[in-house]
């Protein structure tokens, strides 16, 4: 029996649950945090996840008098400044006296790239 060929790095899927674009190697989507591979020897084989980044906020309303609104965006950069992706995440509205808590996180985790695969992982790995 061989084992299973590891996906591609970086390649991307959609989640059967959310809808959202996910890694292919996920086991739990990050977003909806549905499981969707089970089984022991899928677990074991996949490396634990590390916060590389995490940043927490508040937002608050301190004003008794006015509403605030509020645009949650994330853009991601390359190593020259040149924008990847940018994404509004939430649009929202702060009453006086309310807030919310902000929190924005990069997991990251090592993946197996097979020996066939060197130039893909080389090519693609800096999008």
């Amino acid at each position: 029996m061989s084992a299973a060929r590891p996906p591609d790095p970086g390649r991307t899927r959609t989640c059967p649950h959310c809808k959202s674009t996910i890694l292919e190697s996920a086991d739990v989507c990050p977003a909806c945090h549905h499981h969707l591979r089970f089984g022991a020897d899928r677990r074991s084989a996949s490396a634990p996840t590390r916060s590389a980044f995490r940043v927490e906020g508040v937002i608050a309303n301190q004003e008794q008098s006015s509403v605030w609104e509020y645009t949650v965006v994330v853009a991601l950069l390359d190593a020259q400044g040149a924008e990847i992706a940018r994404e509004v995440v939430h649009v929202g509205a702060l009453a006086p006296s309310e807030s919310r808590k902000c929190v924005v996180s990069v997991d990251v985790r090592p993946v197996a790239v097979a020996t066939n695969d060197r130039h893909f992982a080389k090519s693609t790995l800096g999008r």
